[in-house]
This record gives C-alpha cells, sequence and structure tokens, in this order.
C-alpha cells in the first residue's frame, strides 16, 4: 500500500510540474472541425466551450473524484482509459491541459491510437507496460521501451501509439495531456469501424489484401476502451 501510495504521489508530481511548464498548445483547434458561419445568432459551437462568469465559479468546477478505484477491464482490449478532460472538469476550459488514467487487465493493450490535438506523457503507477510511438512517413520509425513503476513516456501530438501489459497482473498508468480536449482516434476502429464503412476496395487497394480479408475485419465489432 505504502509503495501505491508513494506511487501516486510521484505521478502527481510529475504532472504538476507538466502543468506548469504548458503554455497551452490551446489557442489552435479544440475539435474536429469549426465551420464558419456569418450569422452569430445562428451559432451553436465556439472553439472550446462557452465560459461561466467567474463570479460564479465554484470548487466543483475545478474538481474529480474517483481515479484511486480501478476501472473494470474485462473488455476485448484489456483496457480502460478516464479522460479527466473538459467534459469532466469544467474548470479547464481554456487551461490547455487534461487528465486520463488507463487501467490494464494482464496482457491487456490501449490499441494503437493518436490524439490529433495533444503531446501525451505518462507515467506507470504499477505493473510493466510495453509502450511505443509510430514517426511519421516517409520513416515510419518504431520508438519503444518497456516501462515499470516510475518510469515516464513521452508520446509527440499527433503520432500513432500504443501501450500494452507484458506483466501478468494488472497494470495501471497515468497520462497527462496538452489539450483541455485531446481527441483519440483508434487506428483499427477508425479504419475498420467507422459509420458508414469505408468502401472496401479503398482498403483492399491500401492493404494490398483480399477483400475477404477487408470484409471479415469490417463485419468485427472493434471495442472503444475510453470510458
Amino acid at each position: 500500500m505504502k509503495a501505491v501510495q508513494s506511487n501516486y504521489f510521484v505521478a502527481f508530481f510529475f504532472l504538476a510540474c507538466f502543468a506548469s511548464l504548458t503554455s497551452a498548445s490551446d489557442p489552435s483547434s479544440l475539435q474536429d472541425f469549426c465551420v464558419a458561419i456569418n450569422d452569430p445568432s445562428s451559432a451553436v459551437f465556439v472553439n472550446g466551450k462557452f465560459c461561466k462568469d467567474p463570479k460564479l465559479a465554484k470548487a466543483e468546477d475545478f474538481f474529480f473524484s474517483g481515479l484511486n478505484i480501478p476501472k473494470n477491464t474485462s473488455n476485448p482490449s484489456g483496457s480502460t482509459v478516464t479522460a479527466v478532460n473538459v467534459d469532466r472538469i469544467s474548470g479547464l476550459n481554456t487551461l490547455g491541459i487534461s487528465l486520463a488514467q488507463i487501467d490494464f487487465a494482464p496482457y491487456g493493450i490501449n490499441p494503437p491510437h493518436l490524439h490529433p490535438r495533444a503531446t501525451e506523457i505518462l507515467v506507470v503507477l504499477e505493473g510493466c507496460l510495453y509502450v511505443g510511438f509510430v514517426t511519421s512517413n516517409p520513416e515510419n520509425r518504431l520508438i519503444s521501451k518497456v516501462l515499470n513503476p516510475g518510469d515516464v513516456f513521452v508520446f509527440p501530438v499527433g503520432l500513432i501509439h500504443f501501450q500494452f501489459n507484458v506483466g501478468g497482473k494488472s497494470a495501471g498508468a497515468l497520462a497527462a495531456l496538452s489539450s483541455q480536449n485531446p481527441g483519440a482516434s483508434t487506428i483499427a476502429n477508425a479504419v475498420f469501424g467507422s459509420e458508414p464503412s469505408i468502401n472496401p476496395d479503398v482498403l483492399v487497394k491500401a492493404f494490398q489484401v483480399d477483400k475477404d480479408v477487408i470484409n471479415y475485419l469490417q463485419k468485427q465489432f472493434w471495442w472503444d476502451n475510453n470510458n
């Protein structure tokens, strides 16, 4: 128990330091897109969220509880990501930072994915994780490492990355992200589980495999491990 508490102390110290260094990469987009409109009276969205009168702010606007409780990981991925972003802490609006807790079953994976709006810095609290990211074209170089409790790893903004629990027991990690709404696009879900489906002929040509393989993959249920 003392070791776990110590890990949490280290994690939150590290996150506090990270927060002090972020100059907020959020002057850029805070959502997938924001279509311009000429009539302000018809506007529904802003790049981010509307602000409450500061005089009406209260402690609950800056608070979230429950990250000390391991989440259910009995799903096909064997992992659950609990995002603590502006949708859960409204006080994060405009601050350019958010948090995620990642729980892993033995040999569970946070599948290859990317965050379109944020760099991620992750600290392992318990267990042993094999993590990595792939650089952009044309090199497509894998940069990976096995992490143990207290180890920290950075995933640059927009690059495909993953975390895989290579230990025989449960694992846990905390990640800080440089956006109040970093977004997440899981590669397999996006390519094979889109709605509506991508024309199989496109994927046959892209992946250079038989059409039956693509049809099989598109018929699978692609689990979203984000909580």
